[in-house]
């Protein structure tokens, strides 16, 4: 999933739905009789989702299915809303969904792709998103990758905050002019393949390359191409051989 194109503006806000509760509210006469059960039943799920999810204590995975889930960023960070206001949607993927969002202070406008956590369900989807992020940070800076503002975990989803590309995709763009000419053509296959051996350079392998996940910045003919969606990419070392493509 890309990070999508802003068109026109839109003041809607998004609610982010409250963590649910499958717990059954006992009465006073069955929570003595059943309180072994439910202690019972608590432990089974932190112990379950330690074995599933791993690096984090019982003890923390406890606390993290009391509140309605688990901590995919290892560590507390602040609520994304109180930070941001989420705006109209941009774009839908597999695990989560990309919405406009503006930053409250400055007013500024990003791109934040929300991961749903329920569809986190085994320790790779899991690693796959810490990984996305740090990839992300491993290669800020670059003039044609992506640039992550933050990283942001509520009960129900990880919340990256990135920056926005009101362009869209550069496989609409190609669509729209119908053609290059062969000297454009020229220009957007060496920036292409610049940003391909700067990432491999630094060790980061893609894996997902096509001209859905390069956006424009903006709407301008000469406008700059960016390198998004790294849901896939991994490390590598040179001369490692791979065979999870």
């Amino acid at each position: 999933m890309g990070n999508g194109c802003l068109g026109s503006s839109s003041s809607s806000r998004v609610r982010l739905p409250e963590p649910s509760s499958n717990r059954r509210t006992l009465s006073h006469s069955q929570s003595n009789s059943s309180a072994s059960a439910s202690s019972f039943f608590d432990t089974l799920i932190a112990t379950t989702a330690f074995m599933r999810f791993g690096n984090d204590s019982p003890a923390t995975y406890s606390a993290a299915v009391a509140s309605g889930g688990f901590y995919v960023l290892r560590h507390p960070t602040p609520n994304i809303l109180e930070l941001y206001a989420l705006g109209r949607k941009l774009g839908q993927g597999q695990f989560g969904t990309t919405y406009l969002c503006t930053e409250l202070a400055t007013g500024s406008e990003y791109a934040c792709k929300s991961i749903a956590k329920r569809k986190l369900i085994s320790k790779e989807d899991v690693e796959d998103v810490r990984r996305e992020i740090q990839i992300l940070h491993h290669l800020s800076g670059h003039k044609n990758v992506v640039t992550i503002k933050g990283a942001f975990e509520d009960a129900q989803f990880v919340h990256i905050v990135m920056e926005l590309c009101a362009g869209g995709e550069l496989f609409d763009r190609i669509i729209e002019r119908g053609h290059y000419s062969e000297r454009k053509a020229a220009e957007l296959i060496r920036i292409i393949v610049g940003v391909i051996e700067a990432c491999h350079s630094l060790g980061v392998m893609h894996r997902d390359l096509k001209p859905e996940n390069f956006l424009l910045v903006n709407r301008d003919e000469d406008s700059s191409l960016k390198l998004i969606d790294f849901g896939l990419s991994v490390f590598f070392k040179p001369g490692e051989e791979r065979h999870n493509f």
